[in-house]
């Protein structure tokens, strides 16, 4: 999470922006080869092959996992405030804020309901009964769920920031499998007609950004950074309240 990594990302959406933006088309032309390949009958057949469903359900997977385990980690702080936690307690806030705010807020709360771009199986060039729009305009015929951006993509990215914990010495190899986890995605989805490939590009980029800025806060920035042992109490006196409370209510002392 260094300031390389940031300049990275701004100049891939720049460029990436801008020739997308000036010739639309071109999401057309990548996502076309993938429609003329009917499995079953269907266009974008490998939407049904097997092995490529079989491969996204896998990928699924891997980030709700990665996800459960900061999230039972918490729990299991608040249900026993006095143990040591399996990770960190600022490794817990950075895991669920980062997943929340990009994949859950951003992408799924705001982007793909709010921002009207048809999926590719969806537009008039490959038979659907909407009008295709470039990535920047929101004005599209979807009613909902739409393309812009992907949620698979931005969950794959987000593993960015577990990668971002991970020891140095296996750091970089960390954010490589990460890279590839998110390209292998992106991959994924365009082939399967379900997004093109400005809305998978921007998925990333957009995940970054904000896995960046929260890493920031939390770790580097001296003026925001967290406090692991006061965050520990915290989390503990918080937790032990709860427990008084319950223990007076059933008129019984819980054992520590």
């Amino acid at each position: 999470m260094n300031r390389t990594g940031l300049l990275i990302a701004f100049v891939l959406a720049a460029v990436v922006g801008v020739v997308f933006g000036l010739y639309p088309g071109l999401d057309l032309r990548i996502a076309a080869p993938f429609h003329e390949i009917a499995i079953g009958g269907n266009k974008f057949g490998l939407r049904v092959y097997p092995p490529l469903m079989a491969a996204r359900d896998i990928g699924l997977w891997i980030v709700t996992i990665l996800v459960a385990l900061p999230v039972a980690a918490f729990v299991l702080k608040l249900l026993l405030p006095w143990r040591r936690v399996m990770i960190s307690v600022r490794a817990i806030v950075f895991l669920t804020v980062t997943m929340a705010l990009g994949p859950g807020v951003l992408v799924n709360g705001v982007l793909k309901d709010h921002w009207g771009r048809p999926r590719p199986i969806d537009v008039q060039q490959f038979g659907g009964d909407q009008h295709f729009v470039a990535w920047w305009d929101p004005r599209g015929d979807c009613p909902g769920n739409c393309s812009f951006v992907s949620g698979d993509v931005s969950g794959a990215v987000w593993t960015m920031a577990p990668a971002a914990l991970a020891p140095p010495q296996w750091r970089a190899l960390a954010y490589g499998a990460a890279l590839i986890f998110g390209a292998g995605m992106s991959a994924l989805r365009i082939a399967s007609g379900g997004h093109f490939f400005t809305d998978t590009i921007f998925a990333g980029i957009f995940t970054y950004l904000i896995i960046w800025l929260v890493y920031a806060l939390i770790y580097r920035w001296p003026r925001t950074r967290l406090n692991e042992k006061k965050l520990d109490n915290a989390i503990e006196r918080m937790a032990t309240q709860g427990y008084d409370f319950v223990a007076k209510l059933f008129g019984r002392k819980f054992r520590r």
